[in-house]
């Protein structure tokens, strides 16, 4: 008779948290793909911005996957209460990013209190994210980490700065060269760019990237 392998607890909690990073991450890496592909396939045409495609045929796939983030964070839980303060303000931000529209003409926001209201709630977003990049998923409890912690935590670095270099250029972009770049859509390439980012290091710290084999 074959035994059934058994598994404690502590075996299910860490592949519940597995499930969930690798959930978020392939959210972030699959969400920009899926807008700007689905609203062109639509014909639908691209949008400014990412959070300009609430104003598109495929607003339910953007409204519904920042929900899903912000339940997804909501049940998340760090190291130190810090982390679990964060999680929940990134889970809020997220849900404020899906219910609260950027104004149609505008990349960024306009003028009234629901375009102020979107764009408070990306900047909490990202900046939530990057925490979780460069200081939550760097830390361990092992003081000797494996070769592939390390590896995860370079990954992480990456990640956040490329988050955060991405929030400077886009601010840059809105104030100082709104008019002259608004061909180009320097927002929607670099609100992608941050996302993929994102769904990157959750993916990674979910194992699917530089897994230690242990599970």
């Amino acid at each position: 008779m074959v035994a059934t392998p058994t598994h404690s607890p502590h075996d299910t909690l860490v592949h519940s948290y597995l499930f969930l990073r690798r959930a978020i991450g392939a959210i972030g890496i699959g969400l920009p793909v899926v807008l700007v592909v689905g609203n062109l396939v639509l014909g639908d045409g691209v949008r400014a911005s990412i959070s300009g495609y609430y104003h598109s045929d495929v607003r339910d796939l953007l409204v519904g996957a920042m929900c899903a983030v912000g339940v997804f964070l909501l049940s998340y839980r760090g190291y130190e209460p810090i982390d679990n303060l964060v999680s929940n303000v990134a889970a809020v931000a997220a849900v404020g990013v899906a219910v609260f529209p950027t104004a149609p003409a505008h990349p960024m926001g306009g003028d009234g209190l629901l375009s102020t209201l979107h764009l408070i709630s990306s900047v909490v977003f990202f900046l939530s994210l990057a925490y979780f990049s460069l200081v939550l998923f760097r830390r361990s409890d092992d003081p000797t980490p494996t070769p592939a912690k390390i590896a995860r935590n370079r990954v992480y670095l990456v990640c956040g700065v490329i988050m955060l270099a991405c929030l400077v250029l886009l601010a840059t972009s809105v104030f100082l060269f709104d008019t002259a770049m608004a061909d180009m859509r320097p927002a929607l390439w670099l609100e992608s760019i941050a996302i993929l980012a994102f769904g990157v290091s959750w993916l990674t710290k979910g194992e699917a990237i530089l897994s230690d084999h242990r599970h």
